[in-house]
């Protein structure tokens, strides 16, 4: 389990902490998810914001799977008020990343619609989905940040994808929706730029930029669950497979995913817990016996 105890060794953000433990839920591990669960909850914020107060508008809603499932249901409640009547949002109520900015960033596809999902305001989910979408995608591949940072951010693409994924395992009434086919529609796009390797640069369209490896744990979450689902057809499993042990080969003797975007400025290759969760997550879509194989790797 040399991934997950590296996992377990970072200090994490509120939306790590609710990665990670998605990732120890998919891993069968309920007791790990009760208690990040409960130290999210230990930090929430007065506003209800799971996870703690930062400068952070949607980040600490990755917490709440974790949060419901172990049973904290009022400190659940109050994120959901948050999200769906304090938060800011554009007129059109897309939700802002950022609080006191007006910024739309694709992360916050993953941070809330899965959340939504769970809660049952399938609607909203909807409609942030389509929201993130005016806004950032152009021809199937995210922009990161509306305004300020228009490049193709492979690990923005990634957040989408995987948080369309997680909210229709969720809430498997999403599928005759159009988020599925709107995932699949992302998901092809980005594979266009998969570089020789099996991985992708920082910045899809930019070989000048750095060779990242999240991004493809991201995509292989995506494709392996898509396929689990029932809303992605069989060949994907293998394009899921092919990203997984492309990120594989970056994994050290530490179990470290390596080459990362790292944290804690995310803008240079590194190590993340997300990273560390997003290799867990994926892993843990495949059959069982193979699942424990590269876990334990």
């Amino acid at each position: 389990m040399r991934v997950l105890d590296a996992l377990l060794a970072m200090q994490r953000q509120s939306w790590e902490q609710g990665v990670a433990a998605q990732a120890v839920l998919d891993l069968g591990r309920a007791d790990l998810a009760r208690l990040m669960a409960e130290s999210a909850v230990a930090r929430q914020a007065p506003d209800g914001r799971l996870g703690g107060p930062d400068d952070n508008a949607v980040n600490g809603a990755a917490c709440g799977e974790a949060v419901v499932k172990a049973g904290f249901a009022d400190a659940a409640r109050r994120q959901l008020d948050w999200l769906l009547h304090a938060a800011p949002r554009a007129t059109d109520g897309t939700l802002f990343h950022v609080l006191a900015t007006q910024s739309i960033w694709a992360d916050t596809v993953y941070m809330v619609v899965p959340f939504l999902a769970l809660s049952g305001e399938l609607d909203e989910a909807v409609r942030q989905v389509n929201g993130h979408r005016r806004a950032l995608c152009r021809d199937g591949v995210y922009s990161a940040i509306s305004p300020g940072r228009p490049a193709r951010w492979g690990g923005g693409n990634g957040w989408v994808v995987a948080g369309i994924a997680r909210a229709v395992r969720l809430a498997p009434e999403l599928r005759s929706t159009e988020l599925p086919g709107h995932a699949r529609e992302v998901l092809d796009a980005c594979l266009e730029f998969r570089r020789p390797d099996g991985l992708f640069h920082d910045v899809l369209d930019d070989p000048a930029t750095f060779r990242e490896t999240n991004a493809a744990q991201m995509f292989a979450y995506a494709a392996l669950a898509g396929v689990a689902d029932g809303w992605l057809p069989s060949p994907y499993e293998g394009v899921g497979r092919s990203l997984l042990a492309a990120a594989e080969r970056e994994v050290d003797a530490y179990g470290l995913v390596r080459g990362a975007c790292g944290a804690p400025t995310f803008d240079r290759p590194g190590t993340s817990a997300e990273a560390q969760a997003f290799h867990l997550l994926a892993t843990a879509q495949l059959p069982p016996r193979s699942a424990s194989r590269a876990v334990r790797g």
